[in-house]
């Protein structure tokens, strides 16, 4: 999938990859054998897992990349968010502008359309085919009534429980907000609608799945409300 766009022979410094972590991260994974480099017990290579980067993170991760490394080997960073907060956006701006020699990152996000359009033009942006879920499109074929249930069931883990994030470089077994599965929900249902609904001429549905995925991005936008107005707005096939 991403391994055309990698060259152990001529690395970037800084990759943005646009894809699903569950199958980027194994191919980056896979890559870092080929490069000679070590996932496990070595501190040159970090791995970090969050939902949401935020600006502490984005602090932390500044401090550690200056650190001097164990050996003259390279130091690798592969990071997988569904959101880079603006503010961990911005301060991370001269840091990817100014490469340290032997230092590469790989950043791996659902959407690159939620980043600044700045912070993008620090990378090698790679973006991977996704294959839709079947979730949209069974979702486009409810009730009303169903669809508001299949809300409530997405929705039903409460958002206050998941603010905490663990440090930086830490593991999680909940690397999904409720906003980051409504985000990627809108992916698939967007997907499943574009034929059917392109055919009948009409855009409003997608106007509104933008306005929403905007919304969402927002703290303290209420993604339950948001989500039903999605309900509301898909027609029913």
């Amino acid at each position: 999938m991403i391994s055309k766009y990698l060259d152990k022979n001529n690395l970037h410094h800084a990759y943005l990859i646009e894809g699903e972590r569950e199958k980027v991260v194994p191919e980056i994974l896979k890559f870092m054998k080929e490069l000679g480099v070590e996932t496990s017990g070595n501190s040159d290579f970090c791995h970090i897992q969050l939902d949401s980067f935020k600006i502490e993170d984005a602090r932390n991760l500044k401090s550690y990349e200056i650190e001097k490394g164990f050996s003259s080997a390279k130091r690798i960073f592969v990071i997988s968010a569904n959101n880079f907060l603006l503010e961990a956006q911005n301060s991370l701006l001269k840091m990817f502008e100014e490469p340290i020699e032997n230092t590469h990152f790989f950043l791996i996000v659902p959407d690159v359309n939620s980043l600044l359009k700045i912070f993008v033009s620090r990378f090698y942006l790679i973006k991977t085919a996704t294959t839709p879920s079947g979730v949209g499109e069974n979702f486009i074929s409810m009730s009303l009534k169903n669809r508001i249930d299949f809300i409530k069931e997405l929705l039903a883990e409460p958002e206050e429980d998941l603010e905490e994030e663990p440090p930086l470089g830490g593991s999680s077994s909940k690397l999904d907000s409720t906003r980051s599965k409504a985000l990627k929900f809108l992916n698939s249902l967007e997907s499943s609608l574009h034929k059917k609904v392109m055919s009948k001429g009409t855009f409003d549905t997608f106007h509104q799945i933008f306005k929403v995925r905007e919304f969402l991005r927002q703290p303290g936008s209420s993604a339950k409300t948001l989500m039903e107005s999605v309900a509301l707005v898909v027609p029913i096939f």
